[in-house]
């Protein structure tokens, strides 16, 4: 499956790798001495221009990404494989004549908007498995990812549908889809470090709601929904960086950038247009930033406590990120500069460096 494989990829374009990031570390002792970002939150609508800014971090040093973002080497964590690999029972459950579990229709949203939720507890026991350094090692990739869901399910107040399946239709799902999970797992354990120390975790996630919807957006939509269902250990470390893009053009970007071939792509994926306007017509993170208690903060309350979390805001409205798809060598030094100010004026408050 492509969009595990996808998934270390994007993980290693963010920023240098650790080889590299040691070499500078010995040679510069101010760098040794810069404390990362623990958890990025890196939120956006779909196809905002993430992967052009991390494609633009990933060509500085490790000392311009630690010294001046905060961004120590990364660790990936995100959640359209799980999307994707949901997708993928619902169109084996359809092609058996049976009812998409997740999805009635490829080009429609989720049946159940639990799912938002699903998706976070999902991330959370992925973070979890970092914290530990826990490698997974199930006899069956597929029942071990069912089991997964349904008991993320179960955490959001949803059914374990697919421990419910009738065993022969259950064992056909598990055999068909055996190698896509073990893809993902295999993607999963390559992310899990020796240890987090000095190190950044990007926990990737899009979220938000029906056109014109009002604030607040109703829960399970949403960056509000979402951020509360992040666990404790993520809440009290993490930062948010959002790339700041008018749906209108997150839309057409979602088109550009599509690949029929590789519809499991996490770079290059279309998200249905249905999905585009049902749960990407808006999102809540001015109103979020506008209601907080504290400026430059997202307030976030969980049965653990309140959070404020630091969010920067890069303002991509005016594209400054296309540049970035294109060979390195043919960069301006214009639109470098440009989309450099930007990230810096994004990172200031989670940095101090403003």
């Amino acid at each position: 499956m492509k969009s595990t494989v996808l998934l270390s990829l994007v993980a290693a374009m963010f920023c240098m790798t650790s080889s590299v990031i040691a070499e500078e570390s010995i040679a510069d002792k101010d760098v040794v001495d810069a404390k990362p970002i623990e958890v990025l939150l890196l939120s956006a609508l779909p196809a905002s221009g993430k992967s052009e800014a991390r494609r633009y971090l990933s060509s500085l040093n490790a000392e311009e990404c630690l010294n001046q973002f905060g961004i120590g080497e990364t660790v990936q964590l995100d959640d359209f494989p799980y999307v994707f690999f949901m997708r993928r029972i619902s169109d084996e459950l359809t092609a058996r004549g049976e009812e998409g579990m997740f999805f009635i229709s490829p080009a429609l949203p989720f049946r159940n908007p639990k799912e938002w939720g699903t998706l976070i507890h999902l991330v959370n026991e992925d973070y979890e498995d970092l914290v530990a350094g826990n490698i997974p090692n199930p006899k069956s990739a597929a029942e071990w990812l069912f089991n997964r869901i349904d008991k993320a399910r179960m955490k959001v107040g949803a059914a374990p549908e697919l421990g419910l399946l009738p065993a022969d239709i259950r064992e056909e799902l598990i055999a068909t889809l055996e190698d896509e999970a073990a893809s993902l797992l295999k993607n999963k354990i390559a992310e899990v470090p020796e240890s987090l120390d000095g190190k950044t975790v990007v926990i990737e996630f899009a979220r938000g709601g029906a056109e014109s919807s009002t604030y607040p957006l109703p829960a399970p939509f949403g960056y509000k929904y979402s951020f509360s269902q992040l666990s404790d250990t993520i809440l009290e470390k993490a930062s948010i960086l959002y790339i700041w893009v008018d749906p209108a053009e997150s839309r057409r970007k979602n088109l550009a950038r599509a690949n029929p071939d590789d519809p499991g792509s996490i770079l290059s994926h279309c998200v249905p247009q249905a999905v585009m306007y049902g749960d990407y017509g808006t999102d809540d993170i001015a109103w979020l930033l506008e209601t907080s208690d504290v400026k430059d903060t997202v307030r976030v309350e969980t049965d653990g406590g309140v959070y404020h979390l630091p969010l920067g805001r890069f303002d991509n409205r005016i594209d400054k990120t296309t540049f970035a798809h294109g060979p390195v060598e043919d960069w301006k030094d214009s639109d470098i500069a440009e989309i450099r100010a930007g990230l810096e004026e994004a990172f200031a408050p989670l940095t101090g460096n403003g």
